[in-house]
């Protein structure tokens, strides 16, 4: 059974059992706690937790992972072992509170041993300590053998992270033969003997903050079945390196390295890390990842990093990672689409990440290899020069670690971790802030009271019943009524209602303000959002008398910033559709921020995109605009949507149900936020800026309508005033500004004349100050190279020794000029050598020129330098 057979025979054994069957979630989980999905119930933490209802009580996934970061990381151990991968599959089934252990422990032996047609007799079972019932199911109901179940401790417990849905687990294992190791089953016998194939959790607690185990709201199963692992079993072969998905990519390996597997244990790892890595970086790149210096991003840096160092160790001096991913979506394109959609862009960013990392791979590895010669026996290679290697050579610290492990040394880490927060000390702005979650069991009562918060899109205003005030965090209480406001006191409160027309802030989208009514004050709402998934919150400053809840209010938002928000929004999605057919459409949204004075787009993008590609864009997006084509805004599922072509933006989560919005007859995208009805009520779209904001991220703001023709009037002010300033006219306003340009350059060659000649006439002042040949002197208020020229003209017209002037610019700082006769005895760095110090200053000190010139901060120094240099020269 190969890959694909596998895949299809769990699908359709687990929709037989009643399962709906969900595609894979992405690689970047919604989880703040966790750097990526890790596990097949990542995705439905929240449905464990009964923060959100799934979309059935039974679910069944094939969910695509990387454990590569964090708590959750086996990158250390990839090639080396057989059992770990930084990218693998989760086969999973999934009850929310629906059946539990006796359903989910019959079911699982009835598919590994019928379905997939395991051994029963090569089969053992684990079970955690404390489970009784499992230990009772497996024997009584299902017919194992009671000395092939085993109780173990922590490796029967399983958790998602240090907090979060967790319970004991009872895992199935395959007894792969005598011949690979020790007997005794799991635990006690080989790990190398004994694989694990199946792990069933059965998810009963949630781990809070403090540590502690509370029941969860529903029980529920969590099924963790590795298709690796199963395909070494089903397939019959040695190590999960043979099974058919890895066979392809390392013949791939192979035949860019020139190096033959299975001749070389060490090249072996190396070959293995290749096809490994190869399926990370491909999937990670594809689902939003870029290789950065921070989190997520600095993970893929170092997987792309640790592939391109072990090509070198090969010695192989041309590019591997495009051809590896190439072979990725070869083997795999078929089950997962998006790799393929996406592959010239996943090409082109590891291309030029292995190509930038090449450049200093050389010089790297040999400052490391001298580093390591002076080391003693045993000695530890200084964190300094990991931190150079790091901050310099791009080489993550681990990498380092690794080769030094090769060679049995070890990192001195503290070092290391020093001058990294040393440097983060310096590069950290002032100031920050600390959010402090606050408690939300208030909303979700809310919700179980009233159900979900009804959103009112197309309606400006209407008549609602509050069902809740809620003093915010910090600001004091509403009392025990609930009620805010009353004796001339302005509160900062919480007011939810059964509906709304105030849109709460989500995909980019500022929350709306405006107004709420009630028939014994008023409250002025500054912001809206979700308190939960469902409930909308409105953040509001009572302005008089008290709001209560029970009453009926009128609730009307700020009609007019709502009409420039909704067309700085639609602006944003027809600005992406042009980026894509200017840039590429590789082009994917990273990040945005709509309200009513601007809109800004973070994309991702790898070069700064020039005035002529930003002019096409912003032609390209009015052009589209005045075709004034309709905006159409509805709700479809997601297939349909998929089906339309429409664009899924960053950051947002999407249901089986989504907003599609088609701005015009190109852009289609999926939005849940509010828009025009026609592309011309967005007006004139002018963009104000562009920048990078990171590694291969790029941001542009711009404006529209009022705000557009503010903006050119603002413009055409300070042009009309600028041309009177010049004695001009708007259009002759180039013209003029040549004209004085000219004439400036004209007034400064006169003021330099006038210069020289002043120096010339001072010389002779200075040249009688001469002791022994030379000239130590003071003279403020002139320029640099007004004083290098006395210094010269002092020189050249006493025939002296040496000539030494200081003084204090008027445009500040100090200035030290030395100029000796290129015949003569004195040295122009030996005269100023100690003054610059003083100054606080300094001068290159390439060869031995006649004349040198220093400059410096320290004014107040002046005179104790020129005394130093007069002791220099001998006087």
């Amino acid at each position: 059974m190969d890959a694909h057979a596998l895949r299809k025979a769990f699908t359709e054994f687990w929709e037989s059992k009643g399962h709906l069957p969900r595609p894979s979630a992405s690689l970047i989980p919604h989880d703040p706690t966790l750097l990526f999905t890790v596990a097949g119930m990542v995705p439905f933490k929240p449905y464990f937790l009964g923060e959100e209802e799934p979309p059935g009580p039974r679910l069944t996934t094939i969910q695509k992972c990387v454990r590569a970061g964090g708590k959750h990381n086996d990158l250390d151990d990839i090639g080396r072992t057989n059992r770990h991968f930084t990218f693998f599959e989760m086969m999973g089934n999934f009850s929310f509170g629906d059946y539990f252990k006796p359903e989910a422990i019959p079911w699982a032996w009835e598919f590994v041993t019928e379905t997939l047609g395991l051994d029963p007799e090569r089969l053992w079972i684990t079970v955690h300590l404390s489970d009784d019932d499992a230990e009772r199911i497996w024997i009584e109901d299902v017919g194992v053998p009671a000395e092939r179940v085993t109780r173990l401790d922590e490796d029967n417990w399983w958790a998602a992270g240090d907090t979060g849905p967790c319970g004991p687990c009872s895992e199935i294992f395959y007894d792969l033969g005598p011949e690979y190791g020790e007997d005794g089953g799991p635990g006690v016998g080989s790990d190398d003997r004994f694989v694990e194939i199946w792990n069933l959790v059965f998810m009963q607690y949630e781990r809070n903050d403090e540590g502690e185990l509370e029941p969860l709201p529903k029980t529920g199963i969590d099924t963790g079945a590795g298709l690796e692992r199963m395909l070494t079993v089903l397939q019959g072969v040695d190590s999960a390196w043979d099974i058919d998905i890895f066979v392809a990519l390392l013949d791939t390996a192979q035949k860019i390295t020139g190096v033959a597997y299975g001749e070389d244990p060490e090249r072996d790892v190396s070959l293995r890390i290749f096809a490994d890595h190869a399926r990370a970086v491909t999937f990670l790149i594809s689902d939003g990842v870029f290789p950065s210096n921070e989190d997520r991003g600095y993970v893929l840096r170092r997987i792309i990093r640790r592939a391109v160092r072990h090509a070198w160790v090969l010695g192989v001096q041309h590019n591997v990672m495009p051809q590896l991913v190439d072979a990725v979506v070869d083997v795999m394109g078929a089950a997962y689409p998006d790799i393929v959609e996406n592959q010239s862009f996943i090409r082109e960013v590891v291309e030029k990440e292995e190509t930038r990392f090449r450049r200093t791979l050389a010089a790297g590895v040999a400052i490391l290899d001298e580093a390591l010669e002076q080391l003693p026996p045993g000695g530890r290679l200084p964190g300094e020069v990991a931190f150079k290697l790091h901050d310099t050579y791009g080489f993550p610290v681990e990498i380092t670690e690794e080769i030094l492990s090769e060679r049995g040394l070890e990192l001195e880490r503290e070092g290391f971790e020093s001058a990294m927060a040393h440097q983060r000390e310096q590069a950290r702005a002032a100031g920050g802030f600390e959010a402090e979650a606050g408690d939300t069991s208030r909303y979700r009562e809310l919700q179980e009271q009233f159900g979900p918060s009804e959103f009112l899109r197309d309606v400006d205003e209407v008549d609602a019943r509050i069902l809740a005030v809620y003093p915010l965090q910090g600001s004091g209480d509403t009392g025990d009524t609930g009620e805010a406001g009353g004796d001339g006191v302005t509160a900062e409160i919480e007011i939810v209602t059964d509906r709304t027309p105030f849109y709460p802030e989500g995909g980019g989208q500022v929350g709306d303000t405006g107004v709420i009514v009630g028939p014994s004050g008023a409250a002025r709402v500054v912001d809206t959002d979700y308190a939960v998934p469902g409930v909308i919150r409105h953040r509001a400053s009572i302005e008089r008398g008290t709001i209560s809840p029970g009453e009926i209010a009128h609730l009307a938002i700020d009609a007019d910033r709502r009409a420039a928000v909704r067309r700085n929004h639609t602006g944003t999605h027809i600005l992406h559709w042009a980026l894509r057919q200017v840039l590429g459409a590789h082009v994917k949204q990273a990040g945005s921020h709509v309200d009513d004075h601007r809109l800004r787009f973070d994309f991702s993008h790898f070069d700064a995109v020039t005035p002529e590609e930003l002019a096409r864009i912003e032609d390209l997006a009015n052009a589209e605009i005045l075709s004034n084509e309709p905006v159409l805004h509805y709700e479809t599922t997601m297939d349909v949507a998929r089906e339309k072509g429409a664009i899924a933006f960053f950051g947002d989560k999407y249901g089986d149900v989504v907003r599609v919005l088609e701005a015009g007859s190109h852009s289609i995208e999926l939005c849940g936020g509010t828009h025009v009805r026609a592309l011309g009520d967005i007006g004139h779209l002018r963009i104000t800026s562009e920048s990078s904001i990171g590694s291969n991220l790029r941001r542009i703001e711009a404006i529209t309508g009022m705000a557009t023709v503010s903006r050119l009037r603002e413009d055409e002010e300070l042009i009309l005033d600028v041309a009177q300033r010049l004695g001009s006219t708007p259009e002759e306003l180039g013209a003029a500004v040549e004209r004085r340009l000219g004439e400036l350059k004209e007034l400064k060659a006169e003021i330099r004349d006038l210069s020289r000649r002043m120096a010339v006439g001072r010389a002779s002042e200075l040249v009688a100050q001469a002791v022994d040949g030379v000239v130590v002197a003071r003279v403020d208020s002139m320029e640099r190279d007004d004083l290098r020229e006395l210094a010269l003209a002092v020189r050249d017209s006493g025939a002296l020794r040496a000539v030494v002037l200081g003084g204090v610019p008027e445009a500040g700082g100090v200035a030290l000029v030395a100029a000796v006769d290129p015949e003569g005895d004195l040295r122009a760095a030996d005269l100023l050598e100690q003054a610059a110090r003083t100054i606080q200053g300094g001068f290159g000190r390439k060869g031995n020129p006649p004349v040198i010139m220093a400059g410096g901060r320290n004014a107040e120094g002046l005179d104790e330098a020129l005394d130093q240099v007069r002791s220099a020269a001998g006087l």
